[in-house]
């Protein structure tokens, strides 16, 4: 496809190529030695990560890979090369001409110096950059650019790039998320339990320091609440996956549902409006380990709305941030 007129990469965090201990404990390695997403200072940190954590973690880490892999992999990875080629299909319609598509994460593969080939390879001199993170944070979407600018560091020939920063307040992703709940309480013949809008977590030290994401997670919370008529005490937003021993933005998703149990909640639907594809922290950590928190405190149903993946809805927003932050070209 020589002299595309521009190319899309799409980006995510990443995935163990498998659900083996020295799978996870390489990719592990790579992620948690990102500054964006720990800052301790690096000695001190190596010493932490290489002496401790990766000769523990890993092997908790694959069991719960290992219970989530498919017969495509990573569901991660699947879900992004579903996303890929739909939004390569719907941009052929909405543009009248092909546009090439690729997919790279973070930490692992395909790596961005992959997916940047193939786009240089489809003829691409303009790349325009959409992280698959509704709120920004210094732990994702700029890890993004980082690792981007690093992967494009020893190119002679630099393409022109945009960067979708955030669309956590999107209309279209408002409304994509409110049609996944509207169509999950109608499978369930309207039931509806109280809503849980869980987000994945970030240290509170980041959020003082200026990281938007708090503002960003309570924004999405608050529209999709008003788009779906819910009232004040129908709905909460919080927190999961924290790790390490500090302080992260509360409240805390496992520490509310065991509340609620306890409080006598029976009903409880839980959706992640912070993933654009199912994988790990909501497949395992939501579906599994926080129903059974939920459960052993007292309650009685509890139901995980799917994230966005391949949903028609999601994808034309996709392809609606595509249009707009590509005028000119």
């Amino acid at each position: 496809m020589p002299n595309a007129r521009f190319g899309v990469l799409l980006a995510n965090l990443g995935t163990p190529a498998a659900p083996t201990s020295e799978a996870v404990r390489r990719y592990l390695g790579e992620f948690l030695w990102d500054e964006r997403v720990i800052d301790v200072s690096r000695p001190l940190w190596w010493l932490i990560l290489h002496g401790v954590i990766l000769r523990i973690r890993p092997r908790k880490v694959a069991k719960g890979y290992a219970a989530i892999w498919g017969e495509d992999g990573s569901p991660l990875l699947a879900i992004g090369r579903r996303q890929q080629r739909a939004l390569a299909e719907r941009l052929a319609e909405q543009f009248g001409e092909t546009l090439p598509v690729e997919l790279a994460m973070t930490y692992g593969q395909p790596s961005m110096e992959t997916a940047g080939k193939a786009l240089r390879d489809a003829g691409a001199e303009r790349i325009l950059v959409l992280p698959l993170y509704p709120q920004f944070s210094r732990s994702t979407t700029a890890a993004v650019f980082d690792r981007l600018a690093r992967a494009l560091k020893p190119c002679p020939h630099l393409p022109e790039l945009r960067f979708v920063r955030d669309y956590h307040d999107h209309p279209a992703y408002i409304g994509a998320l409110a049609a996944s709940v509207r169509e999950h309480w109608r499978r369930h013949d309207g039931e509806r339990g109280r809503l849980m809008m869980s987000y994945h977590g970030i240290p509170k030290r980041y959020a003082e320091a200026g990281d938007p994401y708090p503002q960003h997670c309570q924004a999405t919370s608050r529209l999709l609440a008003a788009e779906l008529g819910l009232g004040e005490d129908e709905w909460l937003m919080s927190y999961q996956s924290r790790f390490g021993r500090e302080e992260w933005l509360k409240p805390y998703t496992d520490m509310t549902l065991k509340a609620w149990g306890q409080e006598g909640v029976e009903h409880v639907d839980i959706i992640s409006p912070a993933f654009s594809a199912d994988c790990l922290e909501t497949l395992e950590e939501l579906e599994v380990e926080n129903r059974d928190n939920f459960a052993a405190a007292g309650g009685k149903t509890y139901r995980y709305i799917a994230a966005l993946n391949d949903r028609r809805d999601h994808i034309d927003l996709l392809a609606q941030l595509v249009e707009q932050h590509s005028r000119g070209w």
